[in-house]
């Protein structure tokens, strides 16, 4: 009998941890997504991959970027790093900080090319970097970038 009340006990405990638990849903790029009142989210259907692309992982992978200096303007401040998150749907979340302040954009693949890539931040201050880069797989790639300053450097993305 004792232990019945005390399974009933442990069921009863683990139902009301539960019970505030709540599935929202999350897009790929990380924004919450909210339905309209009475409207049931349908299902996404698989992305058809194209002809050449690798292929994409279902999961995000952050990656560490780093920067080398490629003109003397950049040598002034020397090696940077920031992160791309490449969320495998040919769109990336890219953050670095930049002469003490951040930068955040965003890197996007060019349409008919499943490695080649811009890349594009912005600090509040109004200091910007574009780059160019081109993906060996989704988890590693090199290019260049320019800051609005006129430093150029050759970026590493990936191990």
């Amino acid at each position: 009998m004792k232990s019945l009340q005390t399974l009933t006990l442990a069921a009863a405990v683990s139902v009301a941890l539960l019970s505030g638990c709540v599935a929202v849903p999350v897009g790929p790029d990380g924004q919450l997504y909210v339905y309209p009142p009475g409207v049931v989210p349908a299902p996404v259907p698989a992305a058809v991959p194209q002809p050449g692309a690798p292929a994409a992982s279902q999961f995000p992978a952050t990656l560490q970027a780093r920067l080398y200096p490629a003109n003397d303007i950049a040598t002034l401040t020397g090696v940077v790093t920031g992160t791309v998150t490449n969320m495998m749907t040919g769109k990336g979340r890219f953050q670095l900080s930049y002469k003490g302040e951040m930068l955040v954009g965003e890197a996007t693949r060019v349409d008919g090319d499943a490695r080649r890539g811009v890349a594009s931040a912005y600090g509040q201050s109004g200091a910007f970097m574009s780059c160019e880069y081109q993906m060996n797989n989704p988890r590693q790639g090199a290019g260049t970038c320019t800051f609005s300053d006129g430093a150029r450097y050759q970026v590493h993305v990936g191990s």
